[in-house]
């Protein structure tokens, strides 16, 4: 497999001095920064800016014929969005830092500490990154459009949410920058990570873990591998999915799970690229793409000490939330036909046709496993299916509104929370009667008007939502 390129815009050395270039481009490569162009005459760089575009310019400030700091001014007026890192001497820190007054992102000293030219320079590369996403995002915003619809094949929707969110992964898919994608279980966050991968342009593959339960030795072993007798049992050498993901995307999910022994391996991987197989005292470089994705709450579980808060703001680079189910309903009938369609090819029936009233019945229900559950839902109607029409009846066996109702009273007691999660109460109370004319005409709302829904929703038969409703006529 071909070795991919970091960044995927070159970084440009400018410096006088060819065995300056030589040695700075073989320690960036040894950091993972391998797409470099060196130029030993000054007076060509604003030749190379103008043929091709970099993710950043490291330049000595001192050379003959086009010095430093005359360059930062060309490329701070002509080519702001490239961040520049300055290479100066002791006796010239105060004429670096003048020039990073006047638009230069950071200065490193000669002689040349490798680890401050690696952090300076992916500091640098992260900047641009940004600073072209905001620019792409922007675009993306302004014109309404997605460039690759194709990637979000495996997501139906609809929603102008969603949409927003797919222009938002466009614009970010080809960083380097690590990504968290969260929502509530069954909202498919792995199928938008998967979205993400393909957008990547990246030459290796997507390989997922799921890291719940697993605890700091077993973490350590499946994702970063070991050398032969490492320990009991180790009796050959084995290979991490870190490796195995190499030029592509490691997808952690329930990342929330993660040990906090494990949470700080994780962050030197994203801080340093680099891990250590266990048994080994030599690192390893990666250069995968991470993406974690969580159904848990990280910014309350770092502020309670529970997640790292380093590796949160980390993780955090860039952020997609997926609405809940609930929160998109207009995708419950474009869902429901493609989940029919799915079920009946898997099950090796015709695909039923559903009632007109089923959609509306399923605009009603919160569902709290969301696209998952809908799906279990649609796979055990159409396996119960014979012919005709499909039967509501499995669907209605599993709409469970009252044990939800009791599930959200429950959970607002242990959480203290004196308020009922149902209903609220304004400082004057409404009647008994009051109270059942605002329910029914709620529940006939919320059904479209469809009277044995309404009557599902408030828990009573149709006979007795139709006595109601006659009585309120008298």
């Amino acid at each position: 497999m071909a070795k991919s390129s970091y960044p995927q815009k070159p970084v440009l050395l400018v410096d006088d001095e060819k065995q300056f270039l030589l040695s700075a481009a073989l320690t960036l490569k040894s950091a993972g920064i391998n797409n470099s162009v060196q130029c030993s005459d000054s007076r060509k760089v604003v030749s190379l800016l103008e043929q091709q575009e970099f993710s950043t310019v490291i330049l000595d400030m001192m050379m003959p014929n086009v010095s430093g700091s005359e360059l930062v001014d060309i490329i701070n007026t002509e080519y702001p969005e490239i961040p520049v890192v300055i290479i100066t001497a002791v006796n010239e820190v105060e004429t670096a830092v003048d020039t990073m007054k006047a638009g230069a992102f950071d200065y490193v000293v000669k002689p040349v500490d490798d680890s401050r030219l690696i952090s300076a320079v992916r500091r640098a590369i992260q900047m641009r990154e940004i600073r072209s996403e905001n620019s792409v995002l922007k675009e993306y915003l302004l014109s309404d459009q997605l460039k690759h619809p194709e990637a979000f094949t495996d997501i139906i929707t609809q929603s102008p949410a969603m949409r927003s969110i797919f222009q938002y992964i466009e614009a970010i898919a080809t960083t380097s920058l690590p990504i968290l994608v969260t929502g509530e279980t069954g909202v498919g966050k792995e199928l938008f990570s998967r979205a993400i991968h393909r957008l990547s342009k990246r030459s290796g593959e997507m390989v997922s873990i799921n890291v719940a339960g697993l605890d700091d030795n077993l973490f350590s072993d499946t994702l970063f591998g070991h050398k032969k007798g490492a320990f009991t049992g180790a009796e050959i050498e084995r290979k991490g999915l870190i490796e195995k993901a190499a030029g592509g995307t490691l997808f952690l999910d329930e990342i929330g799970d993660l040990a906090i022994e494990s949470q700080v391996k994780l962050l030197r991987l994203l801080q340093e690229g680099t891990y250590y197989p266990l048994g080994s005292d030599v690192t390893k470089r990666t250069d995968s793409r991470i993406v974690v994705a969580t159904n848990q709450d990280l910014n309350s579980m770092q502020l309670s000490g529970t997640f790292r808060k380093d590796l949160y703001y980390r993780l955090k680079a860039h952020h997609i939330q997926i609405p809940a189910l609930q929160e998109r309903r207009e995708d419950i009938p474009l869902l429901v036909d493609h989940l029919l369609e799915k079920a009946a090819e898997t099950l090796g029936k015709k695909k039923p046709t559903p009632p007109r009233e089923l959609m509306t019945l399923l605009k009603t229900y919160p569902f709290p496993g969301n696209v998952r559950e809908l799906e279990g839902m649609v796979f055990d109607a159409v396996s119960q299916h014979q012919s005709g029409v499909l039967s509501m009846e499995s669907f209605k066996s599993k709409l469970d509104y009252r044990g939800l109702a009791e599930s959200m009273a429950t959970e607002s007691t242990e959480e203290g929370d004196e308020n009922n999660p149902l209903v609220s109460f304004n400082e004057i109370l409404p009647t008994m009667k009051e109270m059942e004319t605002l329910l029914i005409e709620e529940a006939l709302n919320r059904s479209e008007g469809n009277q044995s829904i309404a009557a599902e929703l408030l828990g009573m038969s149709r006979k007795a939502l139709n006595n109601r409703l006659i009585r309120r006529q008298k």
